[in-house]
């Protein structure tokens, strides 16, 4: 019967297939780090600017419409929002910075 498959080659056949299939892909990085993926740090800093902005609209309508003056507290604190939504946004991407550091130098040390 030489027509039957050897069973041994066979094996021998797909362990090597796997093990190529294995080394084209190279390793496996899980898709969730411990640390922000870009993607989530983004929309972090967009939230913050967009809550900055947004609760100086907030304070600066209210005190309007409380005091009757209409456009000057808006627009002032409009201005306050943006810049505490830009301060927000620095310090997460020092944050940031500090912790891609730290790993960089514990990387160094192993």
């Amino acid at each position: 019967m030489a027509d039957e498959p050897d069973q041994e080659r066979l094996d021998a056949l797909a362990k090597r297939i796997a093990a190529a299939k294995e080394a084209a892909e190279g390793p496996r990085r899980s898709h969730q780090k411990e640390d922000y993926s870009q993607a989530q740090l983004a929309w972090r800093m967009v939230v913050e600017l967009v809550a900055g902005l947004a609760i100086g609209f907030g304070i600066g309508y209210g005190l309007d419409t409380l005091l009757g003056t209409m456009p000057v507290f808006l627009v002032l604190f409009i201005f306050a929002g943006f810049a505490a939504g830009v301060k927000t946004m620095l310090r997460s991407a020092r944050e940031v910075q500090e912790r891609t550091v730290a790993a960089a130098a514990k990387r160094e040390e192993d």
